[in-house]
C-alpha cells in the first residue's frame, strides 16, 4: 500500500524494562573500562525495591560485586527513583554473576594466529535506513523517542515539575504515496505527583509533543491521549517488573522492519546480536546516505564460533539505484564483518553502552568518544566505489 497509518511506541529510561537495561549496560560499561576484551553477559531484573543481576563475565571478578551494586545504585539515582517502592538507596540488590562458560570461549576465542575469533552466538540481525527523517529514521519511532527524552531533560532539569520517571508514548503517522503527513493520533502516558489531575498531565504533555511534530501534523484533539487510564502515580519497577532486553522493537525501528530476536542490552560486543545489528545498520544507513536507495533493510546471518556472516542479504524496497546482488558483493568487501571486524572498524570495545539503553540505538548522533559510530556516514563513498 501507498497510503496508510502505521504506528511506533517508545518507553522512558524510567520504564521497568528500561531500567534494566540501564543497569545491564552500566555493568558492561564498567568492565570495558578495565579490560577493553571483557566478556560480559548480564541481566538484570526489577521489581519492588529488588534488583537482581546474573550472568557470566570475563575475566571474573574483574568488577566486584560491592561495586556492581554501586553502580546498579547509582543508575538508578541517575534516572530519577526515590519512591517508598522503588528507591535508589533502600532497594535490595543481589548479584549472581559468574565466570563465562568455558564451552562458550572455546568456540568463540581465536588463537591469534589461524583461528579467527568466532562469533559469539548463531541469529539473524537486521539494519534499517529510509529517508523519513535526516537521521534515516522511520518517523514514528523517532518522534516516540523524542518525545520522551524532552520530557526527561526538563524534569531533571527541573523545568517541568511534576513528572516521574516512567513514561510511554506512541505515534501513528498517515502515509500518502508512502511519505508520512501527519500524525493521526498521539498517546502519552507518564507517571505523576498524585496532586495533579488528568487535565494537569494533560497540559503539561502537550508542548513536548507538538514541538516534537512538524508544523501542522499534530493529530486531532479527540485523538491526542494523555494517561487514558485517569491516574498513574505508581511507576517503574514498584508498579510492574522490568527485566533486561524485552522492549527490542523500541530499541530499533518500532516494527518498520524486521527484527532477528536478539536484544543488544548487557552483551559485550563479540555478541553479534549486538555488534552485527549496529553493522547492519551503519551499511542500510550508508547505502540510503550514498544515494543508491531510499529506504534499505540489509540482514546479517552468523554461526556460533564461525568468523565471517553466513549471507549478506539486500531489500531496497524497490527504490534502488543498483542491483541488490552487486551491492550485497560490494558490502562485503567494502567492511570486515567478522565480530573482529566489525568491532575495530565501529570501535565497539569501548564503555560507550549505558547511553544506548533509553531513546533508541539508532537515529542518534555519533559522539566525539567513539558513541554510536554505526550512525557515522563515511562509508557511503567506499560502498559507491566498490560497485
Amino acid at each position: 500500500m501507498s497510503d496508510y497509518v502505521f504506528t511506533s511506541e517508545s518507553v522512558s529510561e524510567g520504564h521497568p524494562d528500561k531500567v534494566c537495561d540501564r543497569i545491564s549496560d552500566t555493568i558492561l560499561d564498567a568492565f570495558l573500562a578495565r579490560d577493553a576484551q571483557a566478556r560480559v553477559a548480564v541481566e538484570t531484573l526489577t521489581t519492588t525495591n529488588l534488583i537482581v543481576m546474573a550472568g557470566e563475565v570475563r575475566p571474573a571478578g574483574l568488577v566486584s560485586d560491592e561495586e556492581m551494586e554501586a553502580l546498579a545504585r547509582n543508575a538508578v539515582k541517575a534516572i530519577g527513583y526515590e519512591q517508598d517502592g522503588f528507591h535508589w538507596q533502600n532497594a535490595e540488590v543481589q548479584v549472581r554473576v559468574h565466570g563465562q562458560s568455558a564451552h562458550i570461549a572455546q568456540g568463540v576465542d581465536g588463537d591469534g594466529g589461524n583461528k579467527d575469533e568466532g562469533a559469539g552466538d548463531q541469529g539473524i540481525m537486521f539494519g534499517y535506513a529510509c529517508r523519513e527523517t535526516e537521521e534515516l529514521m522511520p518517523a514514528p519511532i523517532a518522534f516516540s523517542h523524542q518525545i520522551l527524552a524532552d520530557m526527561a531533560a526538563a524534569r531533571k532539569s527541573g523545568a517541568v515539575r511534576g513528572f516521574g520517571p516512567d513514561s510511554k508514548s506512541q505515534v501513528s503517522l498517515a502515509y500518502e504515496n508512502g511519505k508520512p503527513v501527519r500524525a493521526t493520533s498521539v498517546v502519552v502516558s507518564t507517571q505523576h505527583d498524585a496532586d495533579l489531575s488528568q487535565d494537569d498531565v494533560r497540559q503539561l504533555v502537550r508542548p513536548f509533543v507538538e514541538n516534537v511534530l512538524p508544523d501542522g501534523w499534530m493529530c486531532p484533539e479527540e485523538a491526542f491521549y494523555v494517561n487514558p487510564t485517569g491516574t498513574f502515580v505508581i511507576g517503574g519497577p514498584d508498579g510492574d517488573a522490568g527485566l533486561t532486553g524485552r522492549k527490542i522493537i523500541v530499541d530499533t525501528y518500532g516494527g518498520a522492519a524486521p527484527h532477528g530476536g536478539g536484544a543488544f542490552s548487557g552483551k559485550d560486543p563479540t555478541k553479534v546480536d549486538r555488534s552485527a545489528a549496529y553493522a547492519s545498520r551503519y551499511l542500510a544507513k550508508n547505502v540510503v546516505a550514498a544515494g543508491l536507495a531510499e529506504r534499505c533493510t540489509i540482514q546479517l546471518s552468523y554461526a556460533i564460533g564461525v568468523s565471517q556472516p553466513l549471507s549478506i542479504y539486500v531489500d531496497m524496497h524497490g527504490t534502488g539505484t543498483v542491483d541488490a546482488a552487486t551491492l550485497e558483493k560490494a558490502l562485503g568487501a567494502v567492511m570486515d564483518l567478522s565480530p573482529r571486524g566489525i568491532r575495530e572498524h565501529l570501535g565497539l570495545n569501548k564503555p560507550i553502552y549505558a547511553r544506548t539503553a533509553a531513546y533508541g540505538h539508532f537515529g542518534r548522533a555519533p559522539q566525539d568518544d567513539g558513541g554510536f559510530s554505526w550512525e557515522r556516514t563515511d562509508l557511503a563513498d567506499a560502498i559507491k566505489a566498490a560497485l
